[in-house]
């Protein structure tokens, strides 16, 4: 099963940071960024931030190690790491997707190049 998993991060840079990591483990195929405005329950009270949003496309089977390299390197002390299941899409996009992250299912990891 492929999943969506949504991170959110301070910056765009701390973004491209955590993005750039699970994309160079295999982990995600596709890391999308944008910005947000997050309302959260943060030590008793309610806070208010900008923040930006990554979405992460994936297999279900890599979300927990995902999650533990999104952990590694990012700046939050509870960084928001959460999957959803991709319900279908278009085919070739979908076996992308699956094609891309392979090598992480195998353990593998591959090194990220800058375009």
């Amino acid at each position: 099963m492929l999943v969506s998993v949504y991170v959110t991060a301070a910056s765009m840079e701390q973004a491209e940071r955590v993005a750039r990591h699970v994309l160079g483990l295999r982990l995600a195929a596709c890391a999308n960024a944008f910005p947000v405005t997050s309302w959260y329950w943060w030590q008793g009270s309610v806070e208010q931030a900008g923040e930006v949003a990554l979405i992460l496309k994936t297999r279900a089977e890599l979300v927990g190690r995902l999650a533990q390299e999104v952990r590694s390197v990012h700046t939050y002390d509870l960084p928001c790491v959460v999957a959803w299941p991709i319900a279908d899409g278009d085919p070739a996009y979908l076996a992308w997707v699956a094609q891309e992250t392979d090598s992480a299912r195998a353990g593998a990891a591959a090194a990220f190049r800058e375009g």
